[in-house]
């Protein structure tokens, strides 16, 4: 199951196997033998690796899926997963996103109060 997550994420990012193995820093080999299950229990530093370049999460790799209904209505896909874990990695918060949302919502709303005045 990993293995074909990743070679299905893998074709969707239109990498290679070569490509996506230089990318993740392991070698083709172990890739090619985790995507064919010979190896179906490659380490989780391993698997960091080759989320990274997916924009995919270990989690996911390992075959989690979440029923949420964002994410059953295609709201909150592993782009989206990916990219809130980092914000929070980075140290965003709660408040943080709330205000970034409002300044969006400010300059949108800006834009088209420019659009109408012109």
């Amino acid at each position: 199951m990993i293995g074909q997550r990743i070679k299905e994420l893998r074709k969707r990012k239109g990498y290679s196997i070569s490509e996506l193995a230089e990318l993740a820093g392991i070698s083709k080999s172990y890739l090619s033998y985790i995507e064919r299950e010979l190896q179906n229990n490659p380490s989780l530093q391993m698997l960091s690796k080759i989320a990274g370049p997916l924009d995919t999460t270990i989690e996911y790799l390992l075959g989690n899926t979440y029923s949420s209904r964002l994410e059953v209505n295609g709201v909150l896909d592993d782009e989206w997963k990916f990219l809130i874990h980092k914000a929070i990695d980075e140290g965003m918060s709660k408040k943080d996103f709330r205000r970034l949302k409002d300044y969006l919502q400010y300059l949108k709303w800006n834009e088209h109060k420019e659009g109408s005045n012109s």
